[in-house]
């Protein structure tokens, strides 16, 4: 899910900015301080979406940089457990698949899926036994998110399954709707 967080934090903007005017040089520290900053609480910040309020400047003692009180907004991206996502297939593996979904890659295993036998191909595709479904790069699909964790910051890792009603590539999901329909009647 994406979110716009408020921040309220003291920027340290260094005495080779101060000849630019204020504001501008505040963004350009918070986008150094936040470029790529992953938290568990507000998730994978994106970028600086606005600054609310610029407060007073202070030079700390043996620094010789001003230091603000600033109010801004990052618009980040949180993943929530059960949330449903679109993405794009990047990679496939022997033991699953790796799919974009957005800012971040989520990891699908591959009894994950799809609800079949599956097996990988050594051209680079999941193959189902019995449905006949292929996965592979570049294919786009809707997810689950099942698990996330943030035990490494540096290196997050999120669960996804396809193995639910209304997931999957768009063509599974209509060949089911299809078999539903006719089950129906």
């Amino acid at each position: 899910m994406y979110y716009k967080t408020k921040v309220i934090d003291f920027i340290r903007v260094p005495p080779a900015s101060f000849a630019e005017d204020t504001k501008v040089s505040v963004v350009q520290e918070i986008k150094k301080k936040f470029n790529g900053y992953i938290n568990q609480d507000i998730g994978f910040v994106i970028d600086v979406s606005e600054v609310n309020n610029v407060g007073d400047g202070m030079i700390l003692p043996g620094d010789g940089s001003a230091h603000y009180n600033v109010e801004f907004t990052l618009l980040t991206f949180k993943p929530e457990l059960q949330e449903i996502v679109l993405g794009k297939i990047t990679n496939v593996a022997d033991f699953g698949a790796f799919i974009n979904i957005g800012p971040v890659e989520g990891m699908i295993h591959i009894s994950q899926t799809m609800n079949d036998f599956v097996s990988y191909s050594k051209d680079g595709v999941l193959l189902g036994k019995n449905t006949k479904h292929s996965l592979k790069v570049g294919d786009v699909c809707k997810a689950r998110i099942i698990a996330v964790s943030y035990k490494d910051l540096s290196n997050p890792k999120i669960g996804l399954t396809m193995r639910q009603q209304g997931l999957g590539k768009d063509d599974w999901i209509e060949e089911e709707n299809k078999v539903e329909e006719k089950g129906a009647k």
